[in-house]
């Protein structure tokens, strides 16, 4: 038999064997032995930590005639079909590949078949999130009314991108990160059972390589495996995961504190010349300031005895300094994000680190003589003049100000203010969504607003929390901010008038026009607008003899039924003049 992955071969099989995912694990078995199971179940959390296999070893469990509370037996026909995915009951979708509406439709039109061994016909959707706008409007109602023996499982690394209706109608589960600790305790467990030989710190690199992930911590102990022949040390792991060894770590940041940059940019270049990744090597300086400055605050807060070096280290550097040396770290990390040419980025990371400035105020006391302090004392007593002199001006120039009318100077206020508020609103925009505006069309704007939110971030929802749907039509919708600042600032967002958009298109179906205006000017800009319709002329044929009270009366009509169906007959109210 061909070689297998470990993540492969030692894959959970039942859910005592899924580590690290303890208030997952307790949840679902207990629904399964009272059997209070739901109809549909989203997964989400990073990536190797469990939720694919999670979902299989679900859809063991409740088809299982032998479980014991809550977990399959793996020996059954039904659970042996399952673990060796040939079972037809059971059938696990990839979103990224099959993300358009016929697949989703395929899954509707075929969920209403019974299963045909199982009890339970079981779909896992992964990667959920990639589905498009049309593939999740054409799942939402299987998940609204699902048959009584169908179980939906989706799973996804990124549960913002899914509609809040698809997650409102699911039991939500949220995977959290592995600690190291765990992952370094299940890699042993797997070597002891394979009789390989390895250190235990080797075992710590690849738990911190792994990013919480127990998938690709048995990625890595795999390579690191391949590579030592069977043997797994620290070199070895450091070697696969592109980590920087903590000699190196400690010289580095010894010859930054030392301020000594000719030698720190020279231990910089060996480390690129090694071949290791500058990324794993900012974090690995990272992580190892944050232990220095863990240990001077608390020493018993270290998982691991520190080394004599790691002692003199935290004795040289101040807290300050850490500060300073962790912000910097974040900063070039974050430049690195975009660059083909790190190398760069971390030569002017060590020249900024070995020559940022400390607090030198004492430094400076203590070198300064008394001729220079009397020559500042002078200074200081000139300043204080010339701030006295100004301060006489300015409370002359008050005096005359105040003198001014009241009347020119409220006006004048009146008149900036009103400047600083005014909002450009395109009226021929308005006019265009009024013309085709209906009552159905708000209504169904105003009825998925509450949803739109939820998808949006929270500064954008800061921006958009004081908006409301005024007037919609099929294609366009005006919205209304109470607060003008706010009107104007959503304006000039095009990320945000994009987001909106998207939410819309996800939640309707159809890409609106977005037409935003101030509360404040609404009620004018519908006012001339009714004024404006009731004052058109109503066409007549040619024979008819035109009569103005007849046709006034008929506009009125017309105007008033416009209102009511723009506005609705609990805001419109009809008069007889």
């Amino acid at each position: 038999m061909s070689y297998q992955a470990l993540y492969r071969v030692w894959r959970p099989q039942k859910f005592d064997d899924l580590v690290g995912q303890e208030m997952v694990v307790k949840t679902l078995k207990n629904a399964i032995a009272t059997k209070q199971t739901s109809h549909a179940y989203l997964f989400c959390g990073p990536r190797g930590t469990g939720k694919t296999s999670a979902a299989k070893i679900f859809a063991k469990a409740i088809n299982c005639k032998n479980q014991v509370d809550g977990e399959p037996c793996n020996q059954c026909e039904i659970c042996t079909a399952i673990t060796e995915g040939r079972l037809n009951d059971v059938i696990e979708i990839d979103a990224a590949s099959n993300n358009g509406v016929e697949e989703i439709r395929d899954i509707r039109d075929k969920v209403k078949y019974a299963p045909t061994q199982a009890e339970y016909k079981v779909y896992i959707i992964d990667e959920v999130h990639m589905l498009s706008t049309g593939a999740f409007n054409a799942l939402l109602k299987t998940l609204e009314e699902p048959p009584a023996n169908v179980v939906f499982i989706l799973a996804t690394t990124e549960p913002h991108k899914i509609p809040a209706t698809i997650i409102s109608r699911t039991q939500r589960f949220d995977f959290k990160r592995i600690t190291s600790k765990t992952i370094i305790a299940r890699m042993k467990f797997i070597l002891d059972e394979k009789q390989v030989e390895y250190d235990e710190k080797a075992l710590k690199v690849i738990a911190y390589a792994a990013e919480g992930g127990m998938r690709d911590a048995l990625s890595i102990l795999d390579q690191t495996i391949s590579f030592g022949d069977n043997d797994v040390t620290v070199d070895n792991a450091l070697l696969v995961t592109g980590s920087v060894t903590q000699e190196n770590i400690i010289k580095y940041l010894q010859e930054v504190v030392n301020r000594n940059t000719k030698d720190a940019l020279e231990t910089i270049h060996e480390i690129i010349e090694s071949g290791k990744d500058a990324n794993r090597l900012i974090e690995d300086l990272i992580n190892y300031s944050r232990n220095i400055l863990l240990y001077k605050q608390s020493p018993e807060s270290l998982n691991e005895l520190p080394t004599e070096e790691f002692k003199n280290l935290s004795e040289q550097v101040s807290s300050q300094q850490l500060y300073q040396i962790i912000d910097e770290l974040n900063q070039q990390q974050e430049n690195m994000r975009f660059s083909s040419h790190q190398s760069i980025y971390l030569e002017v990371l060590t020249v900024k680190l070995t020559q940022q400035t400390q607090t030198e105020t004492k430094q400076v006391a203590s070198t300064v003589d008394n001729t220079e302090v009397e020559m500042l004392m002078r200074q200081v007593k000139q300043l204080q003049q010339q701030v006295s002199g100004l301060k006489k001006e300015l409370q002359t120039n008050r005096t005359q100000v105040s003198n001014i009318p009241a009347r020119q100077g409220s006006s004048a206020s009146v008149a900036r203010k009103n400047a600083q508020r005014e909002v450009s609103v395109n009226i021929a925009k308005v006019v265009g969504v009024l013309n085709n505006a209906t009552r159905a069309a708000l209504d169904n704007f105003k009825q998925n607003w509450p949803d739109l939110m939820q998808m949006l971030s929270i500064s954008q929802r800061a921006i958009m929390h004081v908006s409301q749907p005024v007037a919609a039509s099929e294609d366009a919708v005006v919205v209304s901010f109470e607060y003008d600042y706010l009107c104007q600032k959503a304006m000039e967002d095009q990320q945000l008038v994009d987001t909106i958009e998207n939410g819309l298109d996800r939640l309707t179906g159809k890409v609106p026009e977005l037409v935003f205006i101030p509360a404040s000017k609404w009620p004018k800009i519908r006012q001339d607008y009714l004024s404006q319709r009731k004052n058109q002329p109503v066409t007549k044929p040619a024979a008819e003899e035109p009569v103005i009270q007849e046709e006034s009366s008929e506009n009125e009509i017309n105007v008033a039924q416009k209102a009511q169906e723009l506005f609705g007959n609990e805001i419109v109210e009809i008069k007889n003049d």
